[in-house]
C-alpha cells in the first residue's frame, strides 16, 4: 500500500517538472501573429525601351588648318615700315598686311621710266634717220650699205626701248612686291612681321589659315579604318560643351607604324573657328547608321565590381500593400545617348527594375512600389 502512494507521487512531480519545462520554452507565433515585413526602401519601377539609336564610334584627334599658308617677303633687306594685320584676323584676298620701305624701289622705277622714254626718242630719231636715208638713197646720194647701217640703227633702237620696257616692268613689280598681301581669303594664325626689322630671303612674316576653314584629323585604330568613306557624318564636342558638325573629307591610306592608328580627316563649317582652334584636342564621335537598342535610364544600372547591375522587381511577390522583391541581376551594357544606356544582355523587354536608388539596396531587400514621378 505505502509503495503504491509513493509511485503516485514521483509520477505527480515528473508531471509536474514537464509542465514547468514546457512553460519556460517560446512558443512560436502563429502565421497572423508574425509581423509583416519592413521595405528597405520606396522606389518606382522602370522597364526597358527598345528604341531606335544612331550606331556610333568615338575618337579622339587634334583641329588643324585645312590649309595654312606662309607669307614673307619678297623684297630682301629692305626694312619694314608698318604692319597692318595682327593675329586672329579675318583678311581678304589682295589685303595689305604690311609695308616695306620703298625709298629705293620708287628712285629705281623712276629712272627706268626715265630710261624707257630715252630709248622712245632715240628710237623715233633713228626711224626718222632711216626714213631720210631710203629718201636719199632713191636718188643715187646713199649707197645702199648707209641703208643698211640706218635701218640696223633704228632696229637696234627698238631692242633698246624693248629691253627698257621690260625693266620699267621689273621695277614696278618690285615696287607692287613692297606691299605685303594676303594671298587669299583666310585668319592670320601667327605673326612675326615687326616694324623696323630687315627682310630677309626665306623669312616668314605671317600664316594665313586658307578661308578660315579648319579640319579635325581624328586618330582611329587601323581596324576601325576600314569602315570609313568621304561624305560620313561627325560631330565633335568642344571645350565649351557646344557640339560642332562636320563630315568625313578624306581618309588616310597609311597608318601609322608606331602607334598603329590612321587618320581620318573631318572637314569642319567656317563657324568652327569661333569656337575652336587650330592644334586643339577634342574628342567626337562618328554615326555610322541607326539600329535598335533596348535601353534603361543610367540610374537604373548600378556599377559594382566593374561589372553593370540591375535591381529587378519580382511582380509574384507584389501585393497590395506595393511591397515587392527586389533580385540583383547583373546585365551588358553598350551604347550610351544622353542618360540612357543600352543593355545588352541579362534582361528582357517587359521586366520590371528599380528606376533609381540601387546603392542602398541588397539582393532580396523588400521595397515599397510608387508610381514613377510621385515622391518616394
Amino acid at each position: 500500500m505505502k509503495t503504491r502512494k509513493s509511485t503516485r507521487i514521483v509520477a505527480f512531480a515528473a508531471m509536474v517538472a514537464t509542465l514547468a519545462v514546457a512553460a519556460c520554452q517560446p512558443q512560436a507565433p502563429s502565421s497572423a501573429q508574425q509581423p509583416a515585413a519592413r521595405p528597405a526602401l520606396t522606389v518606382s519601377a522602370v522597364t526597358p525601351e527598345l528604341l531606335d539609336w544612331p550606331l556610333t564610334l568615338a575618337a579622339g584627334g587634334n583641329v588643324a588648318a585645312w590649309q595654312e599658308a606662309i607669307i614673307g617677303p619678297e623684297l630682301s633687306n629692305y626694312r619694314i615700315t608698318e604692319v597692318r594685320a595682327n593675329v586672329g584676323d579675318r583678311v581678304r584676298k589682295g589685303a595689305v598686311l604690311a609695308r616695306i620701305d620703298s625709298d629705293a624701289v620708287d628712285s629705281e622705277l623712276a629712272e627706268t621710266r626715265a630710261t624707257v622714254a630715252e630709248a622712245a626718242a632715240t628710237l623715233s630719231e633713228a626711224r626718222a634717220n632711216h626714213e631720210r636715208s631710203k629718201q636719199l638713197r632713191d636718188r643715187g646720194f646713199y649707197s645702199p650699205q648707209q641703208g643698211i647701217q640706218s635701218q640696223t640703227a633704228a632696229e637696234t633702237a627698238l631692242a633698246r626701248l624693248h629691253a627698257a620696257q621690260a625693266r620699267l616692268r621689273s621695277a614696278e613689280l618690285r615696287r607692287a612686291k613692297a606691299d605685303v598681301l594676303a594671298p587669299d581669303d583666310g585668319i592670320i594664325s601667327a605673326r612675326t612681321a615687326t616694324v623696323g626689322s630687315l627682310t630677309q630671303p626665306g623669312q616668314e612674316l605671317f600664316r594665313l589659315i586658307r578661308g578660315g576653314r579648319l579640319e579635325w584629323r581624328a586618330e582611329v585604330t587601323a581596324g576601325e579604318l576600314a569602315h570609313f568613306r568621304p561624305g560620313l557624318p561627325a560631330r565633335l564636342e568642344a571645350p565649351g560643351g557646344a557640339g560642332v558638325e562636320g563630315r568625313v573629307r578624306a581618309v588616310a591610306p597609311s597608318v601609322d607604324p608606331q602607334t598603329r592608328n590612321g587618320l581620318v580627316y573631318v572637314d569642319l563649317p567656317s563657324a568652327a573657328a569661333d569656337i575652336l582652334s587650330a592644334g586643339m584636342f577634342v574628342r567626337g564621335q562618328f554615326e555610322f547608321g541607326r539600329r535598335p537598342a533596348l535601353s534603361l535610364p543610367q540610374s537604373a544600372v548600378l556599377l559594382r565590381d566593374g561589372f553593370s547591375y540591375v535591381f529587378r522587381i519580382d511582380p509574384a511577390a507584389a501585393g497590395a500593400d506595393h511591397l515587392a522583391t527586389v533580385r540583383q541581376v547583373k546585365v551588358g551594357s553598350g551604347r550610351r545617348n544622353d542618360d540612357r544606356i543600352e543593355i545588352s544582355s541579362g534582361l528582357a523587354a517587359g521586366e520590371m527594375v528599380v528606376a533609381s536608388g540601387g546603392a542602398f539596396l541588397a539582393d532580396g531587400d523588400t521595397v515599397r512600389l510608387v508610381a514613377a514621378g510621385k515622391p518616394q
